[in-house]
């Protein structure tokens, strides 16, 4: 049987990871992601589940060995536990791993399942512990019932990673606290620099919180030393003491890591990105509609010839780096 070539960039970059964004819609409206009144796709334009599937072993075939399921909220669409039972049957058969990124608040109910579906490990965005910090930031969310699903999805023996957006003046504060839960509770944690992705309410200069400067607080309160651990992402790591706990950090703006980029994202609505911060895509709904599955090949290599070298995140610009909104994308 002819094996299919492996996507590789205009850079010889080998691109191994495919995150991909079930759904742009989200039960909670967090400050630095949307605005508090979106406009969401209408139904008629997403990729249906089969097509996502479609997409996605087609990708595997090329070389893709990791899967993550994103969204939006990603456990908001229905019958998505139908997509996530048929991707977690190729983990171990051409796909490494299979995970997801979620906002926790409906992970108590789907925890199980995910588990049984294949799924080892999952990212949770929790930017704070404290009831009130924490509706302000989603504009109406409940932290309870977040962690609640946390202790859930632990105790069904997935493996969690808590990701914190590092806010200045909001939760600065509750960064170094929030290591230290996660060190109790055997979690491990990733602190993100915000990022210009779509139009929102407020200024994001004036939340911007530089990594450089965390992680040099952090190293005076906690025994830190880096650590080789690659999760496939963007994430630099260091060992908490004599935890289990690794902290990683992600900063597109103060220590970029475009160089070892592996990455491409397909959006709810089929189009292909090879690059967070830029507008270049393809279509892909499109072509497997029209052409079938004969025609991806030709699109995915026609991306891999357009994949810049390099994001152009610029916090101080005065519009946003693309119109989309990260959870078009997905995360």
């Amino acid at each position: 049987m002819e094996v299919a070539p492996p996507l590789i960039d205009r850079h010889g970059r080998t691109i191994s990871y495919l995150r991909i964004s079930v759904t742009d819609r989200c039960d909670l409206r967090c400050r630095y992601c949307m605005s508090e009144t979106m406009t969401f796709l209408p139904k008629a334009a997403l990729l249906s589940l089969e097509e996502i599937a479609v997409i996605a072993e087609h990708c595997i075939a090329r070389g893709i060995r990791k899967i993550r399921l994103s969204g939006g909220e990603p456990l908001v669409r229905r019958d998505v536990g139908q997509l996530v039972q048929r991707l977690g049957r190729h983990v171990g058969t051409g796909l490494d791993e299979l995970t997801m990124t979620t906002n926790g608040t409906r992970l108590a109910e789907h925890a199980s399942a995910l588990m049984d579906a294949g799924v080892r490990r999952l990212n949770v965005s929790l930017d704070s512990r404290d009831p009130e910090v924490f509706r302000y930031i989603t504009r109406h969310g409940d932290v309870a019932q977040v962690i609640g699903g946390i202790m859930a999805a632990r105790d069904a023996g997935l493996a969690i990673k808590i990701n914190m957006v590092a806010l200045k003046g909001l939760n600065e504060h509750e960064i170094a606290p929030m290591l230290a839960w996660c060190v109790a509770e055997g979690l491990d944690l990733t602190l993100i620099e915000t990022m210009p992705l779509g139009a929102i309410d407020e200024d994001r200069t004036d939340r911007f919180l530089p990594l450089t400067v965390v992680l040099d607080d952090l190293a005076a309160r906690f025994g830190l030393a880096r650590d080789s651990h690659r999760s496939g992402g963007p994430a630099r790591y260091w060992r908490v003491g004599d935890s289990t706990t690794k902290l990683g950090l992600i900063s597109p703006l103060t220590g970029n890591f475009c160089d070892t980029c592996n990455r491409v994202r397909l959006t709810t609505e089929g189009l292909l990105y090879t690059c967070l911060g830029h507008d270049d895509c393809v279509d892909l709904k499109q072509v497997l509609r029209s052409e079938g599955i004969a025609g991806l090949d030709a699109a995915l290599d026609s991306a891999m010839a357009s994949k810049p070298a390099r994001h152009d995140f610029d916090i101080t610009a005065t519009t946003p780096a693309v119109s989309r909104h990260m959870s078009v994308t997905g995360g």
